[in-house]
């Protein structure tokens, strides 16, 4: 398996990112166990994780694999979420940052995280406050770099500006949802990253399952998270997601390759990407996701799969330029 940098910290990680969000949920300890060991097999190094994962249950599980090599993986975590009932037991204030950080950190059996997420935007804390409390578990030597998940590029950017402006440390990259039906990180968030030289670690690029193979119009597994989750289910509601899947699954027939390795391929080939990040309840469900490290994705059969789903309008609503139009001919000119 290949590696890629990841921004500009100079860390480098494996080409895809193996997510933790099973373990202790849908994955018991000896399935985790056998997930973790399948994906180091595969040369995997990068584990993604959060706090709020089966209640912490995935950083306690994934501290314990950890042990004995814990200085050849990359690991992350999150905070943001909340993380039981208190009042103070969520969000993104320096206090609650210090303290989610403080227990990862014993959950995980480690003295540090390579990359720690904020995991959702915060609108009761200013982003000064937030940021000047990142710092200073960075500057502890508790967190080594900085990432976002779930806000929009105007917060990230707002918060880059911020960060540069206070000399604080800085979001080094970014964990959009993106998958051939969830492509609105195109508008802004992927060019905004590259531009700025931020990683780009994705996560759902299976849609939550719809791309996998079980899912269409009309075919829906007994078992599944789109079926058992409810923010999945809801996430994935509309009906032209599930006519995207068939069409998607017939170019995967076509093509004699696992509908999961496909759509993992087609966010890995991006160029922005720096990892797609894998989900699995199983081992049998990792494996066809892990052969994306192996399948060689063409120009060609990269835009056939880009056309089955609408791309994103531009962020300033002048689609005619997509279509090669703008004031004096030819958009070509301009580009």
């Amino acid at each position: 398996m290949e590696h890629r940098l990841l921004g500009r910290t100079g860390l480098r990680v494996s080409e895809l990112c193996f997510g933790t969000m099973s373990f202790g949920d849908m994955a018991d300890d000896a399935t985790s166990a056998a997930l973790y060991r399948r994906a180091r097999e595969a040369g995997v190094d990068f584990f993604d994780c959060a706090n709020v994962y089966s209640a912490g249950r995935a950083e306690e599980i994934l501290g314990r694999l950890a042990m004995g090599e814990r200085d050849r993986l990359v690991l992350t975590t999150k905070v943001g979420f909340p993380t039981g009932e208190g009042p103070n037991d969520r969000g993104l204030s320096r206090r609650h940052i210090v303290q989610s950080v403080e227990a990862s950190l014993r959950r995980l059996g480690t003295d540090r995280v390579e990359i720690l997420f904020v995991h959702t935007w915060d609108p009761a804390t200013p982003i000064e406050e937030t940021l000047r409390a990142l710092d200073f578990v960075v500057r502890q030597g508790k967190v080594l770099h900085l990432g976002v998940s779930n806000w929009a590029a105007w917060q990230i950017a707002t918060a880059l500006g911020a960060s540069r402006h206070e000399a604080l440390a800085a979001f080094a990259c970014v964990q959009p949802m993106y998958s051939l039906v969830k492509r609105q990180a195109e508008t802004e968030i992927l060019p905004m990253a590259r531009a700025l030289g931020l990683g780009i670690v994705t996560y759902s690029p299976l849609g939550g399952g719809l791309l996998s193979g079980k899912y269409g119009a009309q075919r829906r597994p007994e078992r599944g998270r789109l079926i058992e989750n409810r923010m999945y289910a809801a996430r994935y509601a509309e009906s032209a997601y599930y006519g995207a899947a068939d069409a998607f699954h017939g170019v995967a027939r076509e093509v004699g390759v696992h509908p999961a390795t496909l759509a993992v391929a087609w966010v890995k080939a991006n160029p922005a990407v720096t990892a797609p990040i894998l989900g699995a309840r199983s081992v049998e469900q990792l494996e066809p996701s892990l052969a994306a490290a192996e399948f060689a994705m063409t120009d060609e059969l990269y835009a056939r799969i880009s056309s089955l789903t609408p791309t994103p309008p531009p962020a300033t609503d002048r689609s005619e330029e997509q279509r090669g139009v703008a004031y004096g001919g030819s958009a070509e000119k301009y580009k």
